[in-house]
Parts: structure tokens; C-alpha cells; sequence
């Protein structure tokens, strides 16, 4: 806005020595359009001179983030000239910039003053054009800092921990450092405990008690989520697994409540003369997953061995899908017996790989696909093979039974799992009775949820359930109460093998879940069954069903279908 219209404005005046304080001011004015002008403080240096020249009491620029910012007051000024007197406004420029910002530059004349001329209020408007277009870039550079090195929450992210290291690794800069990639355990429970609000806090609150710890000479960044990874100089080593392994933080300021962190993670520490940015992250990313998949220690140290597992992991996922597509994928059957005839009663298919020649153990491979949603594409591959073989067999005349198919938890994200089952199974026409699905136990209530309405829907249908490795879980009784299964398989654990105390514990454990099991009209089955005395107890405490290297390995189709024809074992 400008507060003096053009026809208030005085006549042209002429003052002593015009000529050279024009030149002059156009000179300082061109001075500030040079590209190489990019801090603050020769612009207001310029801008001070042509102020006192040009009798400006008061210059300020202001700045509002958004329209709403801008309604609402919130504003951000500069004040890039003052000469501490009484002033009044005259000219007001504004300038909606990118992103939605707005600029604002206001220009004062001091109280008492001969109003500017035309041609000095040419300048000052040129003056208020030129610190609005550097307040944009300004700011705009200020919001690209923002974006690239920040994520939503105000975290550092990964972009700036890789500049953090590239800088730090000019000559010698990453000696005696350390770096580590970690994930707070169990996040997803607090979250559901504690609420959305208070674990941003417990969070913000976890971060600064771990930069505290680190200091100025390191920094913790986000990757998204509850994981993270940091730098810090080596001898903060213990104070900073100290906070990794346990932290007690508060989550509630106002009543100070507390909970307890603990993290996994994956440390490397940086060798002398190490430049490679890449490969510490690399390094880090490595260690984390042995931490967080290997089932042992959860504080893990990079290793070349760690290294020689990422890169068999990354080889065996850039294999899958050729695999899939060559069907190098096998299905062996091992079967089931009913330990009061020896007689077949059923079978669990289970994965085999063949590749240039040589089978390759599931050990090696399917924790790998696990990993990712690689396990649901095998499952499903696995569930249309066992079709495809019960379909020839029942055209063969050939006897069939109920053969178990293996799904993943991963499957629980899937909203129209029920149907691709069901799709597949029909396409080869496979009567319902002749397949059972074996799930294992949820860790979070969201899969607790979708693992009953799968069970409910397979039940609607026709198709066994059978809950795999009953027992190794925690919520296992809350699944019998909750879940209408059809099959308990007991896991191998719970069968009494030696005489220790140990084992007498087992043998208590095994009669009472399967008379719970049974009580329930549960079908019960053993697995692992090794020996003789095994088999005996199964049969004194009613358990009808022996799957286990006792009678059978897991066996290739054709010999597999050698048993179908005999159907009887002979006792052992």
C-alpha cells in the first residue's frame, strides 16, 4: 500500500550537488542486484548509505510463512534501517512469494521532513523491489535447507548425516568416530499404551538425551519412523549404549511420567583414514539387520562376516523372482501319521529350491524372503503347486489327503487375503476339505484382528486352520479362546526327550495342552517326533497325530506319492 498518491507529490526540488549523490545511489542500487551479493550485511550496508541519502528514518522488511500467518499477525521482521526518530509510513510494498509466503517492505519518512520527490520515490520503491526479490531467495533457500536436510517432525535426516560425514571426512576428520544405525523396540506398543501425543514427546525426549550424551562433536538423525543413526566421537561409546540398551525418559512433562527405551542397533567403527561415506551407511545397515533379524544380541558391531551375509541376502532376493518365474521352487510333502493305525492321514507341504542342480535348504532362503513381502508371492506358489498336485491326483484315482500350506504373517496386510486364497484353490477345483492352512501366532493386535477373521472365513468355507508352532509364543491361550482353529500343532519343544527335570516339565506341559486341545474338539498334532518314546507318550496322552523324522522326511512328489498308494506304515 502507499500512503502518498502521485498528486500529492511536490514539484521536482533540486538539491546542492544532485548530479553526484544520484550517480552514486544508482551505483550502490546496481551494487545490490550483483548475483555475488548473498548474505545480509553488505545489503544493509548499502542499504544504510542509500537510506541517510535518500532521508528514510526507517526501513523493515517482514515476513509471513503463509496467507494464514499473514491474517493471524505472525510476522518476522528486519529491520534493516533505523535512525532512532519519530517517523510515520509512507510507502508499503507486498509480494506474494514461492511456497505461499508473503513479503512486506515498509518505508518511513522522518517526522518534519519535505516529502520525497518522484524521482526519490522511484528509488525507494526500487529499493523495497530489490530487498523483497533477496528476501524470497532468501527465505526460499531457507525452506530448501529446511525441506532437504529436515523431515516433518524438525528431525535431521539421513541427507544431513551423509553431509555430516562428508564433511567431517577432509583429511583425518572421521578418526576416532563411530556410527550407528538403531530402532526403538516395541515403538508400535507404546504408541497403542501410551497415545500418539505422548510418544512424539517420549521420542523428541529419547533424541535430545542421546545428542546430550553425543555432544557438539557428533549428531543423531532420522530415517523415518522410530529408526535412526548417529555419529559421535569413539569414547562416547559407553554412554551411548548405555542409552541404547536401556533409557528410562519422560513422556509426560507435566506429571513426569516415565517408560523404558531400549533399542537395537547396528554400530562400525571407523578405521583410520576412512573416506567412504557409502559404505560406513552400508556398514551400519548391515549390522542393524543382524541385530534385528538374528535372534541373538541386539547391540551388534559391523564384521566382514556381517558384510558376506548382506551381500548373500541381497544376491538371494535379486534371485527370487527368475526363480519364480523358472518354478525352481519344489514341493516335498512330509507326511502325517495317525499313530493308533500308522496310517497316512495328511501332510505339510514344505519349500524346496533347486538351482543349477543343487537344492538349496529353506534355512538358507526363507528367512531371507521374509524379510519382505518376497515370503506372501512363495506362499502363494507354494498353495497353487499343492493344487495342482491334488487336482492330477484325485483325476488319477490316486488316494489324497488333507495337506497343510504354510502362510507367513506377512499375509496380514493383505485386505483380500480370504479371497486370493479361495481364488486359488478353486481355479484347480480342489475340494475345500482337502486343504488346511497353517498360520502362526500374531505379534500386534492389528494382526491379532486380521488373523481371526481369516480363520473365521476359512472355516465358512470349508478349509482347516491349523495353528503352527503352537506354544514358542506369547499369547498362545488367547488364541485357543479367541480363534476357532480346527488343528493344534504342538510345537517341538514341549515333547519330553530325556529324563532331566526339564524334560518332566515338558511331559506336565504336553498331557495338560493336549487335553486342553482335545477338550476343545482341537485335532492335535506333534511335530518332531524323533523316537519310539515319543511316539508312546503321544499315544498315552491322546495325541492322534505324528509328523516328524520317526516315520518320514520331508519327501519329493514322486516318492511322496508312493506313500498315498500304501497308506499304511509298519510299526517301528
Amino acid at each position: 500500500m502507499n500512503h502518498t498518491s502521485e498528486n500529492q507529490l511536490p514539484k521536482e526540488v533540486v538539491y546542492p550537488h544532485q548530479a553526484e549523490y544520484s550517480a552514486y545511489m544508482d551505483t550502490l542500487l546496481d551494487r545490490i542486484t550483483l548475483p555475488e551479493i548473498s548474505d545480509l550485511k553488505p545489503i544493509y550496508d548499502a542499504m544504510a548509505n542509500l537510506c541517510k541519502l535518500l532521508r528514510v528514518a526507517k526501513g523493515v522488511t517482514s515476513f509471513y510463512r503463509s496467507p494464514t500467518h499473514e491474517r493471524l499477525g505472525k510476522v518476522e521482521e528486519f529491520i534493516g534501517y533505523d535512525n532512532g526518530k519519530p517517523s510515520r509510513l509512507v510507502s508499503r510494498e507486498r509480494a506474494e512469494l514461492p511456497s505461499l509466503m508473503i513479503g512486506q517492505s515498509d518505508v518511513y519518512i522522518e517526522e518534519g521532513q519535505e516529502p520525497w520527490t518522484p524521482q526519490e520515490m522511484e528509488r525507494i520503491r526500487r529499493i523495497q523491489k530489490l530487498m523483497l526479490t533477496f528476501l524470497s531467495k532468501n527465505r526460499l533457500s531457507g525452506e530448501v535447507e529446511r525441506l532437504t536436510f529436515y523431515d516433518d517432525d524438525g528431525y535431521l535426516n539421513v541427507r544431513y548425516f551423509l553431509r555430516y560425514l562428508r564433511e567431517k571426512s577432509a583429511p583425518d576428520g572421521l578418526h576416532g568416530m563411530t556410527a550407528a544405525r538403531f530402532n526403538i523396540r516395541r515403538f508400535s506398543r507404546l504408541n497403542q499404551e501410551l497415545g500418539r501425543m505422548a510418544c512424539n514427546i517420549l521420542m523428541k525426549n529419547y533424541v535430545k538425551l542421546l545428542q546430550d550424551q553425543i555432544g557438539s562433536e557428533g549428531v543423531v538423525c532420522r530415517l523415518g519412523g522410530d529408526n535412526f543413526v548417529l555419529a559421535c566421537r569413539t569414547e562416547k561409546m559407553d554412554v551411548v549404549l548405555k542409552c541404547l540398551e536401556s533409557s528410562s525418559v519422560v513422556y509426560d512433562v507435566d506429571t513426569g511420567k516415565r517408560t523404558g527405551i531400549m533399542c537395537a542397533a547396528g554400530f562400525f567403527n571407523i578405521p583410520d583414514g576412512y573416506k567412504d561415506v557409502d559404505d560406513i551407511l552400508n556398514r551400519i545397515m548391515a549390522a542393524y539387520d543382524t541385530a534385528r533379524n538374528g535372534g541373538g544380541a541386539e547391540i551388534v558391531f559391523s564384521s566382514e562376516d556381517i558384510l558376506s551375509e548382506k551381500e548373500r541376502v541381497v544376491r538371494i532376493q535379486q534371485m527370487f523372482q527368475q526363480a519364480l518365474e523358472n518354478e525352481e521352487f519344489l514341493v516335498y510333502y512330509q507326511p502325517k501319521i495317525d499313530v493308533f493305525g500308522n496310517r497316512l492321514s495328511g501332510a505339510e507341504a514344505l519349500c524346496r529350491w533347486r538351482h543349477d542342480g543343487t537344492i538349496i535348504p529353506p534355512t538358507e532362503f526363507i528367512p531371507v524372503l521374509e524379510r519382505s513381502l518376497d515370503i506372501c508371492q512363495l506362499d502363494f506358489y507354494m498353495l497353487d503347486h499343492v493344487c495342482r498336485d491334488i487336482r492330477r491326483w484325485l483325476d488319477e484315482g490316486r488316494n489324497v489327503v488333507r495337506v497343510s500350506v504354510n502362510l507367513s504373517r506377512k499375509h496380514m496386510v493383505d485386505a483380500d487375503l480370504f479371497d486370493h486364497i479361495i481364488e486359488i484353490i478353486d481355479r484347480h477345483q480342489v475340494p475345500h476339505e482337502y486343504i488346511e492352512i497353517e498360520l502362526t501366532e500374531t505379534t500386534t493386535d492389528v494382526e491379532f484382528r486380521e488373523l481371526k477373521s481369516i480363520v473365521r472365513g476359512l472355516q465358512r468355507a470349508g478349509i482347516s486352520a491349523s495353528v503352527d508352532d503352537f506354544g514358542i509364543g506369547y499369547s498362545s491361550l488367547n488364541l485357543l479362546r479367541e480363534i476357532p482353529w480346527n488343528v493344534l500343532k504342538v510345537d517341538k519343544s514341549f515333547l519330553p526327550g530325556d529324563n532331566s527335570d526339564v524334560d518332566n516339565r515338558n511331559s506336565v506341559l504336553f498331557k495338560y495342552v493336549i487335553a486342553m486341545a482335545r477338550e476343545l474338539g482341537l485335532e492335535c498334532v506333534a511335530e518332531g517326533v524323533e523316537t519310539k518314546e515319543q511316539v508312546k507318550t503321544l499315544r498315552e496322552n491322546a495325541c492322534n497325530l505324528a509328523q516328524g523324522f520317526y516315520y518320514d522326511r520331508p519327501l519329493p512328489v514322486d516318492v511322496f506319492e508312493t506313500r498315498l498308494s500304501q497308506m499304511e506304515y509298519a510299526e517301528v
